[in-house]
Formats: C-alpha cells, sequence, structure tokens
C-alpha cells in the first residue's frame, strides 16, 4: 500500500516496535523467573510480541502493565505444560545459565533472584506459588496487579503470596558475598583445585556445601548431588586431574555469580556457577547440558523496572 495512509500504518508499526523493544528486557527477566529456562523465556517473549503486534497499540493506555500481563500468562501456561518434562528429566536439573552483565549485581534484589540457588529454590514451589512470589517479592506489583495478571482474586492472590513466601524463606540463604570479593575468592578456588590442594579448597567451602551436575543425559555428569566439603574437593580435584584438564578455562559472570566457561577445543562443555555467601562456597553447579549451553556465552540484559512498572 502507498500514500500517507501506508506510510502512516508503516510508523505505526515501528513506534509499536519501540514500545515493545523499549520493555523486552523486563519481559524477559520476568519470564525467565517464572520458568527457570531461557530458552522458554524467549519463547513467551515472542509469543508477547506476536500478541502486541497484532493489536493497535496506540489504544493501550500503559504498555508495559499490559506486555507484563501478557508474558506473566504465558509463563505461566508454559511452566505448567513443562513440569512433566521436568519430572522425567535425566539426573539433577539445573536452570539454564544466563551470562548476566556485571551492573545485574548493583540491584541486590535482582541478582539474589536469578542466582541458580535462588531458582533451585523457586523451582519447588507449584507454578501459580512462583508467579506470585516473582511478581510480589522480586517485582513489587500490587496485589491488584498480581491478581488481574494471573486471573486470581485478590483474597487467592494473598493467601498464595504468604504461603510461597513462608516457603522461601525457610531456605533462603543471607549475606550473600559482595560480588568483587566473590570473584576473588572463586579465583582461589579454582586455583586450588587446580593444584590438587584438597585442604585448601575445604578452607574456602561451608561445611553443607553442595555440587550439582546438569548434563541431561547428553553429557557425562554426576547422578546425584554431592554434599559436604571432603566429598566435594575430592571430587574436584580428580575432575581437574582427568576429564577437564585440557580444557581451557574461562572467568565470566552467570546468573549473577562468577561462573567459569571450560572450553574443549571450540566447543563450550560446561558452565559453572559458584554461589558465595559469607565468604564461603556454599554451592556448585555445572551445567553440561549442550541443549542449555547454546546462548550461555551471549550477554544477557536483565531489569525489574522498579518505578511503578505497572503504572506505566
Amino acid at each position: 500500500m502507498t500514500g500517507p495512509q501506508g506510510q502512516g500504518g508503516s510508523r505505526g508499526r515501528d513506534e509499536a516496535d519501540e514500545v515493545f523493544a523499549a520493555h523486552r528486557p523486563l519481559l524477559f527477566t520476568l519470564a525467565y523467573e517464572i520458568t527457570g529456562s531461557a530458552a522458554d523465556a524467549e519463547d513467551v517473549v515472542q509469543e508477547s510480541y506476536l500478541r502486541w503486534s497484532r493489536l493497535g497499540h496506540r489504544e493501550i493506555a500503559h504498555p508495559r502493565a499490559y506486555l507484563a500481563r501478557i508474558a506473566t500468562r504465558q509463563a505461566l501456561n508454559q511452566l505448567r505444560t513443562v513440569r512433566r518434562r521436568r519430572e522425567e528429566y535425566v539426573g539433577s536439573w539445573l536452570p539454564e545459565p544466563l551470562c548476566t552483565e556485571p551492573d545485574a549485581s548493583e540491584d541486590v534484589l535482582l541478582a539474589e533472584s536469578v542466582s541458580t540457588a535462588m531458582l533451585l529454590v523457586l523451582e519447588s514451589l507449584g507454578p501459580d506459588e512462583r508467579a506470585v512470589f516473582v511478581l510480589r517479592d522480586v517485582f513489587g506489583y500490587e496485589y491488584p496487579e498480581i491478581a488481574e495478571m494471573t486471573g486470581r482474586t485478590q483474597p487467592a492472590v494473598r493467601q498464595i503470596a504468604h504461603r510461597a513466601r513462608s516457603h522461601v524463606r525457610a531456605r533462603r540463604r543471607r549475606h550473600r558475598t559482595d560480588s568483587r570479593a566473590a570473584a576473588e575468592i572463586a579465583g582461589r578456588f579454582l586455583a586450588a583445585a587446580h593444584s590438587g590442594d584438597v585442604r585448601g579448597l575445604m578452607e574456602l567451602m561451608a561445611p553443607d556445601v553442595v555440587q550439582i551436575s546438569d548434563g541431561g543425559g547428553k553429557a557425562a555428569a554426576a547422578p546425584r548431588p554431592l554434599v559436604g566439603r571432603e566429598r566435594v574437593a575430592r571430587f574436584l580435584v580428580g575432575l581437574a586431574a582427568g576429564e577437564m584438564r585440557s580444557m581451557r578455562a574461562q572467568p565470566g559472570t552467570h546468573n549473577a555469580m562468577p561462573s567459569v566457561l571450560f572450553h574443549s577445543g571450540t566447543r563450550l562443555d560446561t558452565v559453572l556457577t559458584i554461589d558465595i555467601e559469607d565468604g564461603l562456597v556454599r554451592g556448585l553447579f555445572a551445567i553440561r547440558n549442550p541443549d542449555k549451553l547454546t546462548a550461555a556465552e551471549a550477554p544477557v540484559a536483565l531489569t525489574r523496572e522498579k518505578e511503578h512498572p505497572w503504572r506505566r
């Protein structure tokens, strides 16, 4: 179509794309925290864009609120769909690692909420509990907005939020180590593993440290979590002297935590995220499933858009 009307239509589409692009980091962050999967979060964002692009967006008074509602409902549907698949997963399941930008750690609440340790806590919640907790305690939405976004009544949302918050508080840890100190501890930890220093490793770990490997049945991985300083230390020293000896190690930041990327030749073999609290290593999460590593080296922008996100 040509002429002013066609040009106006083109301008309208461009404006709609600009509005969506401005909110894309928020939608991805929201979907990732609800689903625990970068691939599923991308699917949610794409479906949200398709629905948005079919609308007369100028008629929508609050685009951010509208897009967040679409993304939330899509993420909930996606989470319910994949639940059974995760129950049948081969070995331990871990969320897909996100290569986070340095400023993600500056928002303490955001950094904690996307950490691998917290995502595993959220995995123990039901879909509705997880969505309500994320919307309320991470993104700061009010109960009326959450009710609208999830299709629940306000009293039900309040009950779900209370139940989910109690569950998370019983399992969440406090006193996260700041990012600079955590990176320094991670470096010492890896040096000790490389040199075979079991005692040095044990001194850097909490007594109840846990190591979890996710191979998804497609890569070699410990079938069950390992718990305890000595057991984990000896396991890591064995890996460093054996299978991973010839791999190239590269420091990084994933899920707002120190990480190490292990490459076998040009192929990314493993992303290891390191959970450090109170100056000690409390969790080691090794993602080896190649399906979860396809985008692990591409930085991802995360945001909560804290300033009254439902009013824009």
